[in-house]
């Protein structure tokens, strides 16, 4: 699926492959990605999904192709000029990596730290920096009284909200989700895609997740990616993936439901 000619490309990758060792993890992976999107990567454990994620987030270099990311080829990036690129690029994972006996403003914060110097970084944890901000994003998440307890004294569901409240205030161009629910209970997935959903509500900010619950994919994202082998399947709007190949693509053992192209 190409993106609009009016569309600003976030992401590109051309031909985007990745081994280790002998093992191809990704093979000739062509895909678009437009300011406003949301695009679920689904597919069987072990399709490329992590990896996908990982090229388009810089932390992983193709064996073979190119990664584009707002209009950089990252590969062509200083290490300097890669952390300029990284600090737009948002990124949900399902460990929330929070401290928890720091209070929630400090943690908030954390997604300041690719902006911030040591020194004001170390000045924040003794007297909290921007803290209107991080009440702000609290808010939008529906905590903002939590800005100065204890993250540990807080239940899962409000850690979770925390760490999207971090993300918030990166105020990232991008966010990538790394099966950010796939650890949940149903009711909890769905309240933290919901609020996944209106974080990257805002026009122009594009969203790739990878999700093994493709009910949610349907519901929350715009285009679906099937995944399966480290290659692209499939590459269609969500209301036109059918019951059928969502079937095939986790079909166990029958590998010829989607032969390697030619």
């Amino acid at each position: 699926m190409k993106v609009a000619s009016e569309t600003v490309t976030v992401f590109s990758l051309r031909g985007a492959g990745v081994r280790f060792g002998a093992t191809e993890a990704l093979v000739d992976v062509d895909l678009d990605v437009g300011e406003g999107e949301r695009v679920a990567l689904v597919g069987p454990s072990g399709a490329g999904k992590t990896t996908l994620l990982s090229l388009l987030n810089g932390s992983l270099q193709p064996s073979a192709g190119t990664v584009t990311v707002l209009g950089r080829r990252l590969d062509q990036l200083r290490p300097a000029e890669l952390r300029q690129v990284q600090r737009r690029i948002g990124t949900v994972h399902q460990q929330l990596h929070l401290v928890g006996p720091l209070r929630v403003v400090h943690n908030v914060n954390a997604g300041r730290l690719g902006t911030w110097s040591l020194l004001r970084a170390v000045r924040s944890l003794v007297s909290p920096r921007e803290v209107d901000a991080a009440r702000a994003a609290l808010g939008r998440m529906g905590i903002p009284e939590k800005l100065y307890d204890r993250t540990d004294t807080l239940s899962g569901g409000q850690q979770q909200r925390v760490a999207l409240a971090r993300m918030l205030v990166q105020e990232p161009v991008a966010v990538l989700g790394d099966e950010p629910v796939s650890s949940l209970d149903p009711a909890r997935a769905r309240e933290v895609m919901d609020l996944l959903a209106e974080v990257v509500g805002e026009p122009g900010r594009a969203l790739v997740v990878s999700l093994h619950a493709v009910e949610y994919a349907r519901s929350h994202c715009d285009r679906l990616v099937g995944l399966r082998g480290g290659r692209v399947v499939f590459d269609a709007p969500a209301a036109e993936v059918t019951d059928a190949m969502v079937e095939r693509l986790y079909r166990i053992g029958d590998e010829r439901a989607f032969p390697p192209a030619s």
